[in-house]
């Protein structure tokens, strides 16, 4: 069992920047892949970044490759989303999420999820 607790989240302008943490309980958290979505109101829930037990691998969304950047610290139980160059159309509440051995895009392969920190950017 995971548990998982989301921060960070706030109100930033467009070209500003913000960092994502998420907390995870229990012993097993450097064996799951980490992973972030997100869901802007009235859509559906969409994979933003992933990353792999080790930190080796990482997979990004299209819409975020090249801004957004996921790295873990196993020692801490913390997976973090450093979001830069930040746009209007990443307002969304983002959720972290556990789940197995693959980097998955799907939400469906998650088994644990945090309950959301909400990401407003004003443009």
């Amino acid at each position: 069992q995971v548990q998982l607790v989301e921060s960070g989240g706030g109100l930033v302008q467009a070209g500003g920047s913000l960092r994502l943490s998420c907390a995870a309980s229990g012993r097993t958290f450097s064996t799951y892949t980490m992973a972030w979505f997100r869901q802007a109101p009235g859509k559906e829930r969409e994979f933003v970044a992933a990353i792999s037990w080790s930190g080796a691998g990482t997979r990004y969304a299209d819409s975020v490759k090249g801004r957004f950047t996921i790295s873990r610290d196993n020692a801490k139980n913390t997976v973090y989303l450093q979001m830069n160059s930040l746009k209007p159309e990443d307002t969304a509440v983002y959720y972290c999420a556990a789940g197995g051995s693959y980097l998955y895009t799907q939400s469906n392969r998650y088994d644990y999820w945090g309950q959301g920190t909400q990401v407003t950017v004003s443009s």
